[in-house]
């Protein structure tokens, strides 16, 4: 499952969608993301941009390569897009497998490949105006512990 939104959703009910039909998983891992605002530089809003076609592709090919790289039973990704205010869960990511680790490792990867190669462009919204969000290196860092063999939205 991968969801490409504007609407908001409910962290927990989608979870229980997501278990249900799987009683011969053993674990379940679910991480949502926030949309966050810091004290010492707080935002108004986040805005993400992206074509939804192109990001329902992208993500599913990282789906794809998590489930086989780490035998998961299933995997489902929700991600927003749009003016989202502090606070409001932006991203949900969800991993089914035999085992804790599987499932552990299956959605910190998701993540790792979500935050880096996920074709959404943010701006911050503050009360200076509106500035696009850089790239970190440090999530090109956490990328990189996977190796790059089997890189998942490489042509």
């Amino acid at each position: 499952m991968i969801t490409i939104t504007k609407d908001p959703f409910d962290p927990g009910a989608l979870l229980t969608a997501f278990q249900a039909g799987h009683p011969h998983a053993g674990a379940a891992v679910t991480f949502t993301g926030m949309v966050r605002s810091v004290p010492g530089r707080p935002i108004s809003a986040l805005i993400l941009e992206c074509y939804p076609e192109l990001a329902q592709n992208q993500i599913a090919a990282i789906r794809a390569a998590a489930i086989a790289r780490f035998s998961l039973i299933d995997a489902a990704i929700l991600h927003r897009y749009g003016r989202l205010v502090p606070g409001e869960p932006i991203m949900q990511v969800m991993t089914l497998a035999a085992h804790r680790q599987a499932a552990f490792d299956g959605a910190q990867y998701l993540m790792d490949y979500l935050k880096t190669d996920a074709p959404f462009w943010k701006q911050e919204e503050t009360s200076e105006g509106v500035a696009w969000v850089e790239a970190k290196a440090a999530d090109d860092r956490a990328k990189e512990r996977w190796g790059g063999e089997d890189h998942p939205t490489s042509s």
